[in-house]
């Protein structure tokens, strides 16, 4: 169930979200990988096995697409339209495997209202994902277009 919807005037540096929990399983792992990122320690078990991981890991595009859609469901902006602008700073920190459980922290970190386009702004949130260990498997910045309530950039 979406969230209420919030503008670029309902929001403040240190906001958080949690997301997750997503629970990683081989059989996703390979069948995402066997259309979008077919290589063998996303897709062959025996080959995994003896490659540098030990064994299966999901594609970083794979958990890159999980958080997004997590993001999508949990809407934590309501049916507030969102635009997507960039991603920066994509680190894929460790391994994701069978069995993972994948957690989400979504914090606002900038908040830029348009000067030129008072009637929107940019938001920059900071995605952290860890497993059940607490450990970092991806990190980034992601810029994000959001409009203002309206007539509240008007001057």
């Amino acid at each position: 169930m979406p969230a209420e919807s919030l503008f670029l005037d309902d929001l403040a540096i240190g906001q958080r979200w949690q997301g997750g929990p997503i629970l990683i399983t081989e059989a996703d792992i390979i069948r995402f990988a066997r259309e979008y990122d077919p290589q063998p320690m996303h897709i062959d078990p025996a080959a995994a096995a003896q490659g540098r991981f030990g064994g299966i890991i999901a594609s970083g595009w794979h958990v890159a697409s999980l958080v997004m859609r997590d993001f999508i469901d949990r809407a934590p902006f309501g049916d507030t339209p969102l635009l997507g602008v960039k991603v920066d700073d994509l680190q894929w920190r460790h391994p994701v495997r069978p069995g993972d459980t994948l957690r989400i922290l979504r914090e606002i970190v900038d908040i830029v209202r348009s000067a030129s386009r008072p009637d929107r702004g940019m938001i920059t949130m900071r995605m952290t994902i860890t497993n059940q260990d607490d450990v970092v498997v991806m990190c980034f910045l992601n810029l994000i277009q959001i409009p203002a309530r309206a007539g509240s950039g008007e001057s």
